[in-house]
């Protein structure tokens, strides 16, 4: 297990940075904002149609760009001329991000399963990701609701923190997930072969026994995410950090 740096701990963590007006989230914009306020960031990965990590949250360009099509149908070249809804730049590269970062705050780094099962057909975005960080000599962890690629991050990067996100995997908010396989994620699999330091658990299942337990076995307790100053009171009775967004925690 590669402990979790207190840096980790000892600030709160914008959610897919500190996005807000001008700002869209993932965005240059809104990491240079995370990091001007001292805040840790957690931002997301999908794989560009030439196989880079792209700092981006959703499979389809339509919400965040108006673009139609998957992301992984268009290059990283492509993807930064195109332009973030609410501001006026394009989708970044994990590199691009990672200079701007510079080690300053600490950066979480959640991978998106890439084929919508949480199966083990993982690879393309874990190296591109480990390529894209080797070197890089500031505070960062990776996470993925996926065990196998969060444990493939374990062999490609080991020297670097990992964890599981994790949540209670309700049916209305994963509907393309079978009942079995909701039931296996929910039991949160994969943590002692990850060597796991950490779960980041969704704030309104932070009362599970199976959070209770990981605490208890020594693994950072995080949580996503809080949205007001009381959801933030209520969570760290339980979690170590929260991860915030639409207010300054």
């Amino acid at each position: 297990m590669i402990p979790l740096p207190a840096s980790f701990l000892d600030r709160p963590i914008a959610h897919r940075a500190l996005h807000g007006p001008g700002r869209p989230e993932n965005s240059r914009a809104a990491i240079r904002a995370a990091i001007d306020h001292g805040y840790g960031i957690e931002i997301d990965l999908q794989l560009s149609g030439d196989g880079q990590a792209m700092v981006f949250h959703d499979y389809d360009l339509k919400r965040l760009t108006g673009a139609a099509g998957a992301i992984q149908q268009q290059s990283a070249e492509a993807l930064d001329s195109l332009t973030l809804i609410g501001g006026d730049e394009g989708v970044p590269t994990l590199r691009e991000v990672l200079t701007i970062v510079q080690g300053q705050v600490p950066l979480l780094i959640e991978l998106k399963d890439q084929d919508g099962r949480m199966g083990p057909n993982t690879g393309t975005l874990e190296r591109a990701t480990a390529e894209a960080v080797e070197g890089y000599d500031g505070p960062l962890a990776f996470m993925s609701f996926n065990p196998h690629s969060a444990t493939l991050m374990a062999e490609l990067c080991p020297d670097r923190p990992r964890g599981l996100t994790t949540c209670a995997y309700g049916m209305s908010d994963y509907p393309t997930l079978s009942a079995d396989t909701r039931a296996h994620l929910r039991t949160m699999p994969g943590l002692a072969k990850m060597g796991a330091s950490f779960i980041s658990h969704h704030h309104r299942d932070l009362s599970s026994p199976l959070v209770a337990e990981q605490k208890d076995r020594g693994l950072q307790v995080l949580c996503w995410t809080i949205r007001s100053p009381e959801e933030e009171a209520t969570a760290r009775r339980i979690a170590a950090n929260v991860t915030f967004e639409g207010y300054m925690a």
